[in-house]
């Protein structure tokens, strides 16, 4: 397996032909992403949740290359991609399609979880003719009702300046956190630079961009997806509302996998792959 790390720091901004719905210019940038596998072999693009980002899904992207030609994204303020302050699905989607014309990838396979899952469906139904099949983790096109506005402050009360390792952080979010295995993802983000702690991301974008992410952009007028797509959703969450499923994706495929919540891929990765497998082939 070939694995190739492009950290892309630039902040150009395109601005594309083709706007999306509601938007008379949508702002595309270039993202940071990690590469795995024989360009020979099919491309697969993963796509990351809220607050994750490309190093999340290396174990589960190595073992894909096996078959596929994977690219891991790290979307707009995600990772090692640059911080703007816009951040919706529209715009991420614009991204994606910067990074397929950029890489000259005409059409290519799509994993998306959460976050990720929303910006695939948004672009699938602007740019059906650029997906083979995708795969939808644990989310629906809905708009949630949950907040993020506890979590966010939560990271923003952080006193980084008085932490000197990372075992602190996580008792002072234990509190507000208690999920542990939670923290430890959110964690992720804390970096030490020069002797100190920072965020790799910036909180203040993600409190004033959270309620996008929540949501799902209004329909309109757009036509339904009408490819196959499989969604895949955890036992334990309930984030796969079927209804709102097939109303945009009439061919779609619902599979529970059993003994995993919202992080499908990490709490059953051997199942979470073959299922990816078997749909893809």
């Amino acid at each position: 397996v070939f694995i190739f790390v492009n950290t892309v720091i630039m902040v150009e901004v395109v601005n594309l032909l083709q706007p999306f719905q509601g938007k008379s210019m949508t702002k595309a940038i270039h993202l940071n992403f990690e590469e795995y596998g024989q360009p020979l072999l099919p491309t697969l693009l993963i796509i990351h949740g809220f607050f994750a980002s490309s190093r999340n899904w290396r174990q589960i992207a190595k073992k894909l290359a096996e078959h596929y030609h994977v690219y891991v994204l790290d979307m707009r303020n995600h990772g090692e991609s640059a911080h703007v302050p816009e951040m919706d699905y529209p715009e991420m989607a614009a991204d994606i399609k910067l990074f397929l014309d950029t890489h000259n990838i005409e059409a290519a396979h799509f994993i998306g979880h959460s976050m990720g899952g929303k910006a695939v469906m948004w672009f699938a139904l602007h740019h059906p003719e650029r997906i083979n099949r995708q795969v939808i983790v644990d989310i629906s096109p809905v708009t949630y009702r949950h907040s993020f506005d506890n979590l966010i402050g939560a990271l923003q009360e952080l006193p980084l300046e008085q932490l000197t390792n990372r075992k602190q952080a996580d008792e002072l979010l234990s509190g507000p956190i208690p999920e542990a295995s939670f923290r430890q993802f959110l964690l992720q983000n804390l970096v030490l630079k020069e002797g100190r702690y920072h965020w790799r991301i910036d909180l203040a974008i993600f409190a004033k961009t959270a309620d996008n992410i929540i949501a799902f952009p209004e329909i309109g007028a757009l036509q339904a997806y009408t490819r196959d797509t499989l969604f895949l959703g955890g036992e334990m969450s309930n984030y796969v509302i079927e209804e709102s499923v097939y109303a945009l994706f009439p061919k779609a495929q619902v599979k529970i996998i059993a003994g995993a919540g919202h992080w499908v891929h990490a709490q059953q990765p051997k199942e979470f792959c073959q299922a990816v497998y078997d749909f893809l082939n």
